[in-house]
């Protein structure tokens, strides 16, 4: 893999004189900038938790019933009902404190309390106002006075401002069908594709269902519902996805277009160079928490946030059995695949993000590099688009040491992948069906070595300009690509 050499800090040597210490200034103040990206990010990773923790209230909201606290208190009015009293009692066996500070203390532990009090009520208010779901099956423009009444209380028990995952902790459980429903509907499916005498068979095998194995089954189920908010994601990941032994690439990957009649520009790293920025750009709001949560109903009703988790810095690592999802918590480079090569491309420079400029211009210099691809390397990424089970045993026998795994590891890690793709695609007027159609099946598997099929998202560049996206789908369903995509 091609990148640049890395800078040593420091180095010393032992001379007859003694030793020779010789230090790098350069690699030090990039050590050091690094550290201050990293603990930037730990501090608002820290702020955005504890503003989400108190969703839909509000961290200032803390000091706003305090004082509402304090100031009854010094009105001699006691709102606490003799809590405060018994909280007083209970500070003055210290002997620590003198009376003002007893009286302030408790007054803060009671404002303190009562702000809990009041955020658990609005999030469990809030729980069972979203468990209702009659506003599905309105018609549409028709909304009931009763709905009408219901989406109001929503949006007063919603708080202001919400950030991605603000609404996380007060989504509803998923409610589990019962057993007689369950069966009823999965007869209904099947009834159009069986005879009468099918049908007969798989009816009595659904009422023994029913009245032996279903209910200890669902007792279960229940049991997991109670435990985890949603009883279905984790195993549909899993055994849906993961456990696939087939090959991803057409089985579960799925693609994105561009746009069809419009072209910023025909220049390959021009496009890359700003479509990569302002994936980064997305990154950095995503990290923050700044994107806000999709909203249904004249935004009222939200969604789940969180597959947006692992959009970045993630990939699919291949298992005999299961495979799994690896994530790390940052990643400061892409890797970029071009006529066979891999290309380790650096994103930040003195702690900032690259301009698109600077990235289009890394862009250029991989276009331009003439050099032929290591033996091995050209084809390499055919194993990501076949058979789970020969890929983890040649992952295990051939990249688990050495420059082999440092290698691996650099795509496994980076932000995302792209592929900077020698052929021009997109559509043409003058043949629209077979356009498209090549179109779409270079985006879904290309040559079938020159994406990264377990990496979240490859991002496609093609020689005219145009480009396209290739998501894995045990992450995360398309919508959450389709949002970054728009």
């Amino acid at each position: 893999m091609a990148e640049a050499h890395q800078a040593v800090a420091f180095q010393f040597t032992v001379t007859p004189d003694g030793i020779d210490l010789r230090m790098s200034h350069e690699a030090l103040k990039q050590i050091y900038l690094s550290g201050i990206h990293s603990w930037k990010k730990k501090f608002i990773r820290f702020k955005n938790g504890i503003i989400t923790g108190v969703y839909p209230a509000s961290p200032s909201s803390w000091l706003i019933v305090v004082v509402g606290v304090m100031s009854t208190m010094y009105a001699k009015i006691d709102p606490s009902l003799g809590i405060i009293a018994k909280i007083n009692r209970t500070l003055d066996t210290t002997g620590y404190m003198s009376n003002q500070t007893q009286n302030v203390v408790s007054g803060i532990l009671f404002g303190t309390g009562l702000w809990v009090a009041l955020i658990v009520t609005m999030r469990y208010s809030l729980k069972m106002l979203l468990s209702y779901h009659g506003w599905m099956f309105a018609e549409h423009g028709k909304l009931s006075a009763g709905t009408k009444f219901w989406m109001a209380l929503v949006k007063l028990f919603s708080g202001r401002k919400p950030m991605l995952y603000s609404f996380q902790t007060s989504l509803p459980r998923l409610p589990v069908p019962a057993v007689k429903d369950t069966v009823n509907r999965y007869l209904e499916s099947v009834r159009p594709l069986m005879d009468d005498e099918e049908f007969r068979r798989m009816e009595g095998l659904a009422k023994d269902f029913a009245f032996n194995l279903g209910p200890r089954l669902q007792w279960y189920l229940k049991l997991k519902s109670w435990w985890a908010t949603n009883y279905v994601s984790d195993w549909w990941e899993e055994y849906i996805y993961l456990r696939g032994r087939g090959p991803i690439m057409v089985n579960s990957n799925y693609f994105a277009m561009d746009f069809l009649y419009l072209s910023p520009t025909t220049l390959q790293a021009a496009r890359a160079g700003n479509v990569i920025h302002a994936i980064l750009l997305y990154r950095k709001k995503l990290d923050r928490q700044e994107i806000k949560p999709i909203l249904l109903m004249g935004s009222t009703v939200p969604l789940c946030s969180a597959q947006w988790e692992r959009m970045f810095n993630t990939s699919r690592i291949p298992g005999e059995e299961s495979d799994t999802l690896q994530h790390v918590k940052d990643s400061k480079h892409i890797v970029v695949y071009h006529k066979g090569r891999y290309f380790k491309v650096w994103l930040y420079h003195d702690g900032r993000l690259l301009k698109p400029r600077e990235i289009e211009q890394q862009m250029q210099r991989i276009l331009d590099d003439d050099s032929e691809p290591q033996a091995g390397e050209e084809k390499l990424a055919a194993l990501t688009a076949g058979d789970r089970v020969p890929w983890a045993k040649a992952r295990q026998a051939y990249f688990s040491r050495g420059k082999n795994k440092q290698s691996l590891d650099a795509v496994e890690k980076a932000a995302f992948f792209v592929t900077l793709d020698d052929i021009e695609q997109g559509y043409r007027k003058e043949d629209p069906v077979k356009s498209l159609d090549v179109y779409a099946k270079s985006l879904i598997h290309g040559k079938c070595y020159d994406r990264w099929f377990d990496k979240t998202f490859t991002l496609i560049v093609f020689k005219n300009g145009r480009m396209g996206l290739n998501a894995e789908h045990s992450w995360a369903d398309a919508p959450i690509v389709g949002h970054l995509w728009e």
